[in-house]
């Protein structure tokens, strides 16, 4: 069986951060693979380094023809039994042609643009019903979850960052864009003397952040990171994550976290309010309350045993349901399924 996979999505997301991670495990675990990328040095680079050699085209908008014929003739060397596209872009670029055409989505997008798809593919089951309740059968929508890896890193050195080794740390990481609800964090951990707070990412609002940050009397206990690729380091020398978004369709960092034992609190948005089972795997808070958020990390940061715990539990979580084992033998074994049901 031979797959294409087609990414051409921007330098920085959650889809962006899964692909080469999906794509380096079907690798290997052994899947006759094309990976086709929008131009992307670092995203290139990745895959390389894992023995993939990626085709890499523009995917311009939509007067980019070249990039269009360009993918219509990889597709017709590499002959194979399926192309997944990734988001809108990538599945308007894919001609139609002797495969079975799957599109990957993870988020609410519009169904307009994946009309001439075979199947789709969701990676939370509210994803998977939406598709369906916009008029998609279910027999050609399937919910196939993300991973994370189990990679292991020491911890950081705190003093490199300003922060006490006793201080009760908290981590919180994503694109600093409105959605990502930082500024409701930095409110709430205005309400908790004493507790620090790395917020790993980069983007348009953090100026603003920063501002916010010198006005509520906190920018001597927060860090602004930037753009970090030691995800597993920065969550074994944290004691608390918290994902504060607003809009998340999924939340990888909730299970990234989960994967490293760290005990999670998040916004009650789409996808960690479906991830976590609340006062279990984790604490779920109202979107946009920046007083219960500070209220349920103070009292995780107190309560020892409870913290232990949930970080317990969302480990387990994780071992059900996210391990990179368990999903590429699901992929595997559904693409393997869409061919033989295309050729009867």
């Amino acid at each position: 069986m031979r797959v294409m996979q087609v990414m051409a999505g921007a330098e920085y997301g959650g889809a962006e951060a899964f692909f080469p991670r999906l794509a380096i495990a079907l690798h290997k675990a052994g899947l006759s693979q094309r990976v086709v990328i929008r131009k992307d040095e670092g995203r290139a680079a990745l895959l390389q380094d894992a023995g993939i050699a990626p085709v890499q085209l523009s995917f311009g908008g939509p007067l980019d023809l070249k990039t269009k014929m360009s993918l219509k003739r990889e597709i017709k060397k590499f002959e194979p039994d399926v192309v997944m596209t990734w988001m809108s872009r990538a599945t308007q670029k894919c001609p139609r042609g002797k495969f079975v055409h799957v599109a990957r989505l993870g988020g609410y997008y519009d169904t307009k643009y994946y009309q001439h798809c075979d199947q789709l593919v969701g990676n939370t089951h509210d994803i998977v019903g939406y598709l369906t309740n916009e008029g998609w059968p279910s027999e050609k929508v399937t919910y196939l979850p993300n991973f994370v890896t189990e990679e292991k890193m020491p911890s950081l050195d705190r003093k490199r960052f300003y922060t006490p080794e006793t201080a009760p740390l908290v981590l919180a990481m994503g694109r600093l864009h409105e959605n990502k609800a930082f500024d409701t964090l930095l409110q709430a951990v205005a309400r908790v003397p004493n507790v620090y707070l790395w917020i790993a990412g980069e983007g348009p609002l953090r100026g603003e952040l920063e501002s916010m940050a010198e006005q509520l009397a906190v920018k001597p206990r927060v860090r602004f990171l930037g753009w970090r690729n030691d995800t597993p380091a920065m969550l074994a020398t944290s004691d608390i994550f918290v994902c504060p978004s607003r809009h998340e369709p999924l939340g990888n960092v909730v299970i990234e976290a989960w994967a490293q034992s760290v005990p999670v609190i998040a916004a009650d948005s789409l996808g960690p309010g479906t991830l976590i089972d609340h006062i279990k795997t984790g604490m779920l808070v109202p979107v946009d309350d920046a007083k219960e958020m500070g209220n349920s990390i103070k009292y995780m940061v107190d309560q020892n045993d409870f913290r232990a715990n949930i970080a317990k539990a969302g480990r387990a979580a994780y071992e059900a349901n996210y391990t990179e084992s368990m999903v590429i033998e699901r992929y595997i074994k559904y693409f393997e399924e869409i061919v033989t049901e295309d050729i009867a």
